[in-house]
C-alpha cells in the first residue's frame, strides 16, 4: 500500500523575517538552494511507495502551492483549504477524513513543510522500516539523533528498554518540552533522548479513532468542516461555520502526549526545521572562517556569521563581524548576534505595533498569474513591475478611481481594453483610462513584464470590479 503524504503549509514563518513574512512564509522561499522547502518536501516524498501529496494550507496561499508544484511537475490528489489557522491538530484530523472517504485503509506520513532533511533516500528508508508497525495500528513519531544541546526543540524520551541506534521503530516514554541548556545537556548526555521532529506516520484510521478517544468534541466539529466542505476550482474549502469552533492546538497536545499505541522511529541523518536565521546559517555550509555569504554579500575579517543580501540592487558588507546574522532587502534589513535569533519574533511584534507593513508584506506580492512589485508610491499615483507567468491572465475588471498606462518590457502582452483587443509588444505602451473593461494576458510561452503607472485618487488594490476571472475570485478581491 502506497503511502500519502500530508504535507502542512500554513504556518506564517515570523522567525525567519525579513525573508519569511505572513503574505509568503518560509516554506514557500528559496532558502538552501534554488527550490523552496516546501518543493523539497514534495520531492523527498514521491516515487515508488508514495501516493500524491495531500496539502494542508491557507487562503492566500492557495496558488503558490499550485504553482510551486507545477514547478517540480507534482500534482496534489487535494488542497485542502483552512479558513483560519488552527495549529496541527484540527489539519492532521481534517486530512484523515478527507483521505478515508476517498481510501478507507490509506497510510498518512505527515510533515511540515519547512523543514531541511539533506539525504531524501535515507529519509524514505526511516519511512519505509517504520511502515510495518504504522500498518499495525500504531502511530509513529520520527525522533531526530540530536548532536548538540538544543534548546529550540522538543524532545522524545525512549523507554528504558529501547535501543537509541535501532533502525526500527522504539517504544516511547514520554514527550518532553523545549529545555533549558542545563537539562539539554544533561539530555544529550543520557543518550536516550532524540529531537521531536513533528513527523508522524499512521493509517488515516487510526488517527481518527485517537481522535474519538481523546478529543471527540474537536473530531465532531472537523467532521462538519469537511462535509460541508466546498469545491473552489482544485481546490477543497472546508467550511467556515465549523471550523471557527474548533481549538487551536498542536497534536502533540491534543493527541500524542494522551495516546498509548505509539513508537518512535529513530533518524540518524541530518535534519533541521530552520527555526531561526542561526539555523539557516549552520545548514549552509560556512566556510573555513564559519562565514556564509550569499551573492551581493561581502565579509571581510568576519567569523561565524551569516551576510544574506536577497537584492541585487543591495549590497550588503560586513567587517570584523563575529557571530552575526544579517539580512538585507530592499525594504528591511535584519542585524542581530545569532545567539539572539530567536528573538526576531520580537521585533515583528514591534513593526506590527508601530503598524509598518515591513510587518507581514513583502514588497513583491504574489498572484496566481505572477507577481507584481511597486516601486515608486506618491500622492496619486504609483509605479508597478508586472510579471505575468506564460499564458496567464489577469481577470476582466475595472476600476472606479485610477486610470494605468502599460508599458511592456520584456515579452508581449494581449490587451482588452473595452471592445478593442491589441497585441503589445516591448517598447509599446496602451492607456487605460478610468472605467474603462480591460484585461491584460501572457500568449507566448516566456514571462512578460510591463511597468504600470497608476494615476487617481485612490490607489488601493481593493478598487476593482471583476467581470469574469479563471480564478473564480470574488468582488474586491485583489490582483
Amino acid at each position: 500500500m502506497s503511502i500519502t503524504p500530508i504535507l502542512l503549509c500554513g504556518g506564517s514563518g515570523t522567525r525567519l523575517w525579513p525573508l519569511s513574512r505572513k503574505s509568503y512564509p518560509k516554506q514557500f522561499a528559496d532558502l538552501l538552494g534554488e527550490e523552496s522547502l516546501f518543493q523539497a518536501s514534495a520531492r523527498r516524498l514521491q516515487g515508488e511507495g508514495f501516493a500524491a501529496p495531500v496539502i494542508l494550507t491557507a487562503n492566500d496561499f492557495r496558488f503558490i502551492v499550485t504553482e510551486q508544484l507545477a514547478a517540480v511537475e507534482q500534482a496534489a490528489q487535494g488542497i485542502l483549504i483552512e479558513p483560519e489557522g488552527r495549529n496541527t491538530a484540527p489539519a492532521i484530523a481534517a486530512a484523515a477524513l478527507w483521505l478515508v472517504a476517498r481510501e478507507p485503509g490509506a497510510m498518512m506520513l505527515v510533515a511540515p513543510s519547512d523543514h531541511a532533511i539533506p539525504d531524501p533516500q535515507a529519509f524514505r528508508a526511516a519511512v519505509a522500516a517504520a511502515l510495518p508497525r504504522a500498518e499495525a495500528g500504531d502511530i509513529v513519531t520520527f525522533g531526530i539523533a540530536p548532536t548538540r544541546p538544543e534548546t529550540g526543540y522538543g524532545y522524545l524520551e525512549l523507554a528504558s528498554d529501547a535501543a537509541p541506534a535501532a533502525e526500527t521503530p522504539q517504544p516511547l516514554a514520554r514527550f518532553v518540552e523545549k529545555p533549558d541548556l542545563a537539562c539539554a545537556e544533561e539530555m544529550l548526555a543520557a543518550g536516550r533522548y532524540l529531537w521531536n521532529a513533528g513527523i508522524f506516520l499512521f493509517s488515516a484510521q487510526t488517527m481518527i479513532d485517537a481522535f474519538e478517544t481523546h478529543a471527540p468534541k474537536m473530531l465532531a466539529k472537523v467532521r462538519e468542516a469537511v462535509t460541508g466542505a466546498a469545491q473552489d476550482l482544485s481546490f477543497t474549502r472546508l467550511a467556515a461555520d465549523p471550523w471557527d469552533g474548533v481549538e487551536d492546538i498542536s497534536i502533540d497536545y491534543a493527541i500524542m502526549e494522551k495516546a498509548t499505541n505509539l513508537a518512535v522511529m529513530p533518524y540518524k541523518g541530518a535534519w533541521s526545521d530552520l527555526g531561526g536565521w542561526d539555523a539557516v546559517w549552520m545548514e549552509s555550509q560556512p566556510d573555513a572562517t564559519g562565514t556564509v555569504t550569499s551573492d551581493h554579500a561581502t565579509a571581510i575579517d568576519c567569523t561565524d556569521t551569516l551576510l544574506r543580501s536577497e537584492s541585487p540592487e543591495v549590497e550588503l558588507v560586513g567587517i570584523g563581524l563575529t557571530d552575526i546574522v544579517a539580512v538585507a532587502m530592499n525594504d528591511a534589513v535584519l542585524v542581530a548576534h545569532k545567539s539572539e535569533a530567536q528573538r526576531v519574533k520580537e521585533a515583528v511584534s514591534a513593526l506590527k505595533a508601530r503598524g509598518a507593513a515591513q510587518a507581514t508584506s513583502l514588497p513583491i506580492d504574489h498572484r496566481p498569474w505572477g507577481w507584481f512589485e511597486s516601486l515608486v508610491t506618491g500622492d496619486r499615483f504609483q509605479v508597478k513591475r508586472i510579471h505575468v507567468n506564460p499564458g496567464a491572465a489577469l481577470s476582466l475588471q475595472s476600476h472606479h478611481h485610477r486610470s494605468e498606462h502599460w508599458i511592456v518590457v520584456q515579452g508581449t502582452a494581449k490587451v482588452t481594453v473595452d471592445d478593442d483587443e491589441v497585441l503589445v509588444t516591448e517598447n509599446q505602451s496602451v492607456y487605460i483610462p478610468l472605467g474603462a473593461v480591460h484585461r491584460m494576458e501572457n500568449p507566448g510561452k516566456v514571462p512578460m513584464v510591463l511597468i504600470e503607472v497608476q494615476t487617481g485618487r485612490y490607489l488601493g488594490e481593493d478598487d476593482i470590479i471583476r467581470y469574469d476571472d479563471v480564478y473564480a475570485r470574488g468582488q474586491g478581491a485583489k490582483g
